[in-house]
C-alpha cells in the first residue's frame, strides 16, 4: 500500500511538472504551473492581444487606455464585461487590490525601470509578469523591432494561458495573409523614405529601430529614415528630419492632438516646406493600436504598402 501511495504521488507530481510552462519574458524565464485565473494587461494594444487569444474570461480588467487613447466599437464589445482599474499607468496597490495573478504590460507600456511596478515588485504578491517584447530593449539587448516579436507575444501567451493551438492557428493566419496581399503589390525599385510622426513641435517624438514601425515599414517595402537610431520611441532634432528628407511621413493618431492638427502643423511649418513628403502631400495616418504591437499590424502594413505605392 505504501509503494502504491508513493507510485501515485510521484505519477501526480510528475503530472504537475509536464503541465508546467516555461516562457522567455525579456531577460526572465517565467514558468507558470497553471494558466492565470485573474489577469490583467495594459495599454490597448496588449489588451487586443488578450482579446484575440479569447482570453476576457482570464481578466479581472485592463489598465492605461482612456488616459490617453478611445477604444473603437469592436474592442468596446470586447472588454465591456471587464472594469478598467486605471485610467494611466497603474500603482501597485490596485493591481494587488484587485487580486490579479498576472500582469501583461511592458517597459514604457505599463512599467517604468526603477518604477514601483514591475516584476520584482510584484512577485512577492503572487502576481507574475509577461513583459512585451517590443519593449524588452529598455532593459537589455535585442535585434531590430520585426513582425516576430508580435507572433511571440502571441506564441508566449498561448502557452501561458493553455491556447497554444489558437494561438499558432493565429499567427499561422496572420502570416498567411501578409503573405498572399504582399505578393500581389508592385515591386518597388527603391524603399520609399520614412518619418514616423507621433508627436511633439519642438523635437518630434518617433520611433527608432526597436520601435514597431520600424518592422511595419520594412514590411511594406519601405525604409525607416531613422532605422539607424538606436532608440525605440524616443525624440530626435528636426534637423535630422529635414535632412534625411522623407517622401512619406507616418502620422500616428492619439491623444489630445488629432492627426490633423499634427499634419496641419507639418504642412504649414515654412522649416519643412522642402521635405518631398510635405512638397508632394504624402501622409498616411496609423492609429495608435496599429502602431504598437498587436493584431491590427496586419492591417497597418498593408495601409503602409498602399501608401508607398500610392504617388
Amino acid at each position: 500500500m505504501k509503494f502504491v501511495f508513493t507510485t501515485t504521488l510521484a505519477l501526480f507530481c510528475a503530472g504537475i511538472a509536464s503541465a508546467q510552462t516555461t516562457v522567455q519574458s525579456c531577460d526572465r524565464q517565467v514558468t507558470f504551473a497553471v494558466p492565470p485565473k485573474a489577469a490583467i494587461s495594459n495599454d490597448v494594444n496588449l489588451t487586443e492581444m488578450m482579446l484575440v487569444l479569447g482570453l476576457a474570461d482570464s481578466m479581472v480588467g485592463y489598465t492605461g487606455i482612456s488616459g490617453w487613447k478611445t477604444l473603437d466599437e469592436d474592442m468596446t464589445a470586447g472588454i465591456e464585461a471587464l472594469p478598467e482599474l486605471s485610467a494611466k499607468y497603474p500603482s501597485k496597490e490596485v493591481l494587488i487590490g484587485a487580486d490579479a495573478d498576472f500582469f501583461f504590460a511592458g517597459w514604457n507600456y505599463g512599467m517604468k525601470v526603477g518604477g514601483e511596478v514591475t516584476p520584482e515588485t510584484l512577485a512577492p504578491f503572487g502576481i507574475d509578469v509577461y513583459e512585451l517584447t517590443e519593449s524588452c530593449i529598455h532593459i537589455g539587448d535585442k535585434d531590430a523591432a520585426s513582425m516576430e516579436d508580435m507572433y511571440t507575444d502571441l506564441r508566449n501567451l498561448g502557452a501561458i494561458f493553455g491556447v497554444s493551438e489558437r494561438a499558432e492557428k493565429l499567427i499561422a493566419g496572420y502570416q498567411a495573409e501578409l503573405e498572399t496581399f504582399l505578393a500581389d503589390q508592385d515591386a518597388l525599385d527603391v524603399p520609399p523614405r520614412v518619418f514616423v510622426y507621433d508627436s511633439g513641435e519642438d523635437v518630434p517624438f518617433t520611433a527608432g529601430r526597436y520601435a514597431m514601425p520600424n518592422a511595419l515599414i520594412e514590411a511594406a517595402g519601405g525604409i525607416n529614415i531613422m532605422d539607424d537610431f538606436e532608440k525605440s520611441w524616443a525624440t530626435v532634432g528636426w534637423e535630422a528630419v529635414v535632412e534625411r528628407n522623407p517622401e512619406v511621413i507616418v502620422i500616428v493618431n492619439y491623444g489630445e492632438v488629432t492627426a490633423d492638427q499634427k499634419r496641419a502643423f507639418l504642412t504649414g511649418n515654412p522649416a519643412f516646406a522642402e521635405i518631398d513628403a510635405v512638397r508632394n502631400d504624402r501622409f498616411v495616418v496609423l492609429e495608435y493600436v496599429e502602431a504598437t504591437p498587436g493584431p491590427r499590424n496586419i492591417e497597418a502594413v498593408k495601409t503602409l504598402a498602399a501608401a508607398l505605392r500610392d504617388e
